[in-house]
C-alpha cells in the first residue's frame, strides 16, 4: 500500500466555487495548489445552472485539464478533487468528483477523508437494492441521500450525514446550490473564503492565496453550509463530538503556507523543531532537513540549538510520480533518484538529520546511508512527531499495523535498523504544544501514535488494517 520512497500519503484535496463566471478556471488553479494532497487522479464538475458536466482522469491536474478541455467547462459554480487512492483503490471509476443523475436532478460529490462504517452501510444498502458503480466509500453518501425519504435536498443531506462515521470533508454540488459538510470531529481541514461576490471552499488556505480569495473562516465540525442564489446559510447537523483535527496535517501533509484553524503550518513545524532541540540536545556540526516537509522543523531545530542549518539534502523535483522500478537493484536506487546528499556540506561533519516521521524505516535507512556515503562522520536522526505505532482509519495511507516499524520495535531497535548514531522522536506533548502552545493534547487526533481513536472503528475495518 505504501509508496516505495515516501512512507505517508494523504487521500485527497477538495476545492469548490459558487457564483463566479470563471468557476472552472478558478478550480483548476485551486486544485493545482492542492496537488501535493493527491497525484493519482483529478476531476472537475461544473454547473451552468441547468446541468452538471464532469471532466476527470488519472493523472496530474496539468495533464488532465488542457487548454482545450478547459474551454469546454463553462459555468458559474464548480467543485474539484485531487486524489490519492486509499479506500476503494485506484481506477478511473473512483476518480472524483462522482456525478450522479436522477429524475429529480443531478448530484456531484467530492470527498476528503475515509468512512469507517462504509462497508457496513454498503451491505445495508445492497440488501435494499442499491447497486454501486465504484469501490469508493464516497458513493455511499449519494445512495443515502437519494434513499432518505425527504423531499428537500438539505434535509436529505442532513439525514444521510447523520449515518456516517469517520472522517469526511464533503463538497456536494447540484444545479442550484453548493453544500459543504465537515464530520463532527473535524478530522480533516476545510475552509471558506470569498472572491468578490463569489464563495470559495478548499481543503487548505494556500488554494485561496493563488486565486486572490479572502479567507473568512474554517468550517466547523458537524456543520453544513449551503450556498445558493439566496446567499449562504449554515446549521449544525451534529453536536457534542470531541474536536479532533489530524495532527499529521501540521506535521506533514499540508503546505507550509497554509493556515489550519488559524495556525500557520510552517510556524507549527518550526516550533516542533525547536521543541526537538530542547528534548534532544545533540553535539553536532550541521543540521539538515529531509525535503520538503521537514525543512521548517530543521530550521527551528537549528535556531534553537545554535547549530548551523545547511542544505545537506537536495530533492530532484523532476522525478515522475510513477518512476518505474523493475528490479530490486533499481528499486534500491530509488531514493537516489529523488534525493542527493551534498558532499561539500556533510563531509567530515556530525549531522543532525530532521525528518517528519518514520513509517517502515526503509526510507530513513537509505537517507542515513546517503549522508554517510557522502562523508558524514555521524548522523543523528530526530523526528518531529512521535513513533507511528497504529494505522490511520481516516484517509491516511499508513498501511497495516505489521508494516509500521514502531508497532513492535523500540526506539533503539529502530535506530539500529536505520543505521543512525542516535534517534529521537518528539513527544506527543511536544508536538501538540508546538502547534497550539499548550501542555495538553486535547483537540487533536493522535490515533496513529496512541491507538486511541476519536470514533468507533468497525470490526471489518480493524480486520483489514491489523492483518497478520
Amino acid at each position: 500500500m505504501l509508496a516505495e520512497i515516501k512512507g505517508l500519503n494523504e487521500e485527497c484535496g477538495v476545492f469548490g466555487v459558487w457564483g463566479h463566471p470563471d468557476s472552472a478556471q478558478l478550480t483548476y488553479y485551486g486544485l493545482h495548489s492542492l496537488q501535493h494532497r493527491g497525484q493519482e487522479g483529478t476531476g472537475i464538475v461544473v454547473s451552468d445552472g441547468d446541468k452538471l458536466r464532469v471532466v476527470k482522469g488519472e493523472g496530474l491536474v496539468s495533464e488532465i485539464f488542457t487548454a482545450d478541455v478547459m474551454e469546454k467547462l463553462k459555468g458559474t459554480s464548480a467543485i474539484g478533487h485531487v486524489r490519492y487512492a486509499t479506500a476503494g483503490g485506484g481506477g478511473y471509476e473512483n476518480v472524483q468528483p462522482l456525478l450522479f443523475h436522477s429524475q429529480t436532478g443531478s448530484l456531484a460529490l467530492a470527498h476528503n477523508g475515509n468512512l469507517v462504517n462504509a462497508n457496513y452501510l454498503k451491505h445495508q444498502l445492497e440488501t435494499q437494492g442499491s447497486i454501486f458503480q465504484t469501490s469508493s466509500d464516497t458513493e455511499v453518501l449519494a445512495h443515502l441521500i437519494r434513499r432518505s425519504g425527504f423531499s428537500d435536498i438539505k434535509d436529505q443531506v442532513k439525514n444521510a450525514l447523520s449515518m456516517l462515521k469517520g472522517a469526511y470533508a464533503y463538497l456536494i454540488l447540484t444545479e442550484n446550490e453548493l453544500m459543504v459538510a465537515l464530520d463532527p470531529n473535524g478530522l480533516r481541514p476545510l475552509s471558506l473564503a470569498c472572491l468578490g461576490d463569489a464563495y470559495v471552499v478548499a481543503s487548505e488556505t494556500c488554494a485561496f492565496d493563488v486565486i486572490g480569495a479572502e479567507y473568512i473562516r474554517d468550517i466547523r465540525p458537524g456543520e453544513l453550509v449551503v450556498i445558493n442564489k439566496d446567499g449562504i446559510s449554515s446549521e449544525q447537523f451534529a453536536f457534542n463530538s470531541t474536536k479532533s483535527i489530524c495532527t499529521m496535517e501540521y506535521v506533514y501533509f499540508s503546505r507550509p503556507d497554509s493556515n489550519i484553524q488559524g495556525i500557520n503550518v510552517h510556524t507549527a513545524r518550526k516550533n516542533m523543531g525547536k521543541r526537538l532541540a530542547a528534548e534532544a540536545p545533540i553535539e553536532a556540526d550541521v543540521v539538515t532537513g529531509v525535503p520538503d516537509s521537514s525543512i521548517s522543523a530543521a530550521i527551528g531545530y537549528a535556531e534553537a540549538s545554535g547549530i548551523p542549518y545547511e542544505m545537506g539534502l537536495i530533492k530532484n523535483k523532476y522525478v515522475g510520480r510513477t518512476f518505474i522500478q523493475p528490479t530490486q537493484s533499481l528499486r534500491e536506487q530509488g531514493v537516489k533518484m529523488k534525493l542527493s546528499a551534498v558532499r561539500g556540506v556533510v563531509e567530515g561533519k556530525r549531522v543532525v538529520m530532521v525528518d517528519d516521521s518514520i513509517v517502515r524505516g526503509t526510507t530513513s535507512r537509505r537517507i542515513v546511508n546517503l549522508l554517510k556515503e557522502a562523508g558524514a562522520t555521524e548522523v543523528h536522526v530526530v523526528i518531529s512527531s512521535p513513533p507511528i505505532k497504529n494505522p490511520c482509519f481516516y484517509g491516511i495511507d499508513t498501511s497495516s499495523k505489521e508494516e509500521l516499524i514502531a508497532s513492535d520495535k523500540s526506539v533503539e531497535e529502530i535506530r539500529e535498523l536505520i543505521g543512525a548514531d542516535s534517534l529521537t522522536f518528539l513527544s506527543k506533548e511536544g508536538m501538540v504544544g508546538a502547534i497550539v502552545n499548550t501542555e495538553g493534547t486535547e483537540g487533536f487526533c493522535l490515533g496513529c501514535f496512541t491507538g486511541n481513536y476519536p470514533t468507533e472503528i468497525y470490526p471489518d475495518t480493524l480486520q483489514y488494517y491489523y492483518q497478520k
